[in-house]
């Protein structure tokens, strides 16, 4: 008799997910909107997801220190100091960066030094930073 309730209970189960996700176009939204409301935050949430800033200042060096973006190395605090008036970091290596910080679990410098290197391998470009290029030539 136990087994009619089990496989009538993963019937069921199986019928609502199937349910929900066939029909998941009409009360996603509505439970997006409600969640948004709650203002119910997760322990290290903050660490896992941080939104880059997108009103004013989102694209300057200010932004970029707020974002964490900073070190004592690569430091964007004389650039505010200076008056510099560029408009601060590229967005696709901020949000690359930022994204290596929070899967690798990365400080700023070190989540840099991996983008970098990345972008040297993507350019045929070894990690020392000489080109890969076997008809390269030398000369020092």
């Amino acid at each position: 008799m136990a087994y009619l309730l089990y496989y009538s209970l993963t019937l069921l189960t199986f019928l609502l997910t199937t349910t929900l996700y066939l029909s998941r176009a009409r009360w996603l939204p509505a439970l997006q909107s409600s969640l948004s409301q709650v203002s119910f935050r997760f322990p290290g949430g903050d660490y896992l997801y941080s939104r880059l800033s997108t009103g004013p200042g989102a694209g300057s060096f200010e932004g970029d220190i707020e974002a964490g973006l900073s070190s004592s190395t690569f430091d964007l605090s004389g650039n505010i100091q200076d008056g510099d008036t560029r408009a601060g970091l590229g967005d696709a290596a901020k949000r690359e960066i930022v994204k290596i910080m929070k899967k690798r679990r990365m400080l700023f410098d070190e989540a840099r030094r991996v983008y970098m290197e990345q972008k040297f391998k993507e350019n045929g470009i070894g990690a020392d930073g000489r080109p890969r290029d076997p008809k390269f030539v030398s000369f020092s």
